[in-house]
């Protein structure tokens, strides 16, 4: 029987250093491409991204847009708060140029001029709790509705103080707490609270925006972009849903904790003998008919369980044209003509209280 035979050896060149040797220029050929695709890509992102911003910062903003001009107000003038249900407020002794107007604050963190806590003997104090509407967005300074009413009293002979408090996006908890924290130190006669149809909103939870929150203008422009098309295409509620949703009838989580911060703050005023008078504003992109007459019950029913003055605002606009009311037409805030309007109505009421304030 015939043994196998043997398996020829293969017999390798000197120079053949296998088949690895001569695939290693073509993987770094390879290799090299990938990194320059990689490269190109984020050299193309990049210049996309400095394209965009400079497009946001010379074109798109004219000093009048109203996502990159909130965005300079968060940036510029507010400060993360100490106290999680104020938020965030005002930073101290700070200007900035917004809307169209110059806005300041003084040492105690007021769009305000300084006012001490310290009353003035024979002077009626008021103090303004709210929202951009009470700060004046869009608006100067002497053209708020705060500021106007502290005029209407000197044409009166009656000598007031209308402190401003109001600072932008502040809800009823923020505003209350405000007031319980420091507002009272001021010791006003009358407290106002200036209601806007989105103070049952949460208190958000604040971080730091970092390098690129603070001075990106391209992303706020993007997201401001992205989120008008979501709501065109229906996946964002229209602002009216939005809102009464925010109140759920009285039963939405957001309701229940604001009417609990006005509570709080009805029973310190009471404890004082100051009064509470609670001004409902209206939205005004639609006034006939009006949306929101769901809100503007439940804010007269708290007023009326907390013994507290009322007066609805939509009155004073109703038959005014919505353009003539707001600062810009994708900026439904009241401009200095509505403000006028407002301050009307408010001193009306106001007047009356302050022939009951006994000081």
């Amino acid at each position: 029987m015939q043994p196998p035979p043997e398996a020829p050896i293969e017999k390798t060149s000197k120079n053949d250093c296998g088949g690895d040797a001569r695939q290693a220029p073509r993987l770094f050929g390879q290799f090299q491409e990938w990194i320059f695709r990689v490269l190109a890509g984020l050299g193309a992102v990049l210049i996309c991204a400095l394209c965009g911003e400079l497009y946001a910062r010379v074109v798109a903003d004219d000093g009048m847009q109203f996502d990159l001009e909130m965005w300079k107000y968060a940036v510029e003038l507010k400060q993360i708060s100490s106290d999680p249900l104020i938020g965030h407020e005002h930073r101290p002794n700070r200007a900035a140029h917004l809307m169209g107007v110059s806005v300041e604050t003084n040492s105690r963190k007021l769009r305000e001029r300084e006012i001490p806590y310290q009353r003035q003997p024979g002077t009626l104090r008021i103090l303004m709790l709210g929202d951009s509407f009470t700060e004046g967005w869009g608006v100067p300074l002497q053209d708020t509705f705060s500021k106007r009413i502290e005029r209407l009293f000197q044409e009166d002979r009656i000598a007031a103080e209308v402190i401003n408090a109001g600072v932008g996006n502040y809800n009823s908890i923020q505003e209350a707490r405000y007031f319980l924290t420091e507002g009272y130190k001021y010791d006003p006669d009358i407290v106002v609270v200036n209601f806007s149809f989105n103070d049952a909103e949460p208190v958000p939870i604040y971080s730091s925006p970092g390098l690129l929150g603070r001075n990106c203008y391209f992303c706020v422009v993007l997201v401001g972009h992205i989120d008008t098309l979501l709501r065109v295409v229906g996946s964002r509620p229209v602002w009216s849903d939005y809102y009464l949703g925010l109140f759920d009838g009285g039963a939405a989580p957001g309701w229940r904790d604001a009417r609990l911060a006005l509570h709080g703050l009805a029973v310190f005023c009471k404890e004082r003998n100051i009064k509470l008078l609670i001004a409902n504003f209206p939205e005004m992109r639609q006034l006939r008919p009006y949306r929101l007459g769901a809100i503007t019950n439940l804010i007269r029913q708290t007023a009326e369980q907390e013994g507290a003055g009322f007066v609805d605002l939509l009155p004073a606009v109703v038959d005014e044209e919505p353009s003539r009311l707001v600062v810009t037409p994708e900026d439904p805030h009241p401009n200095s003509y509505a403000n006028g309007l407002f301050a009307k109505a408010l001193f009306a009421e106001l007047l009356k209280l302050a022939g009951e304030c006994c000081r």
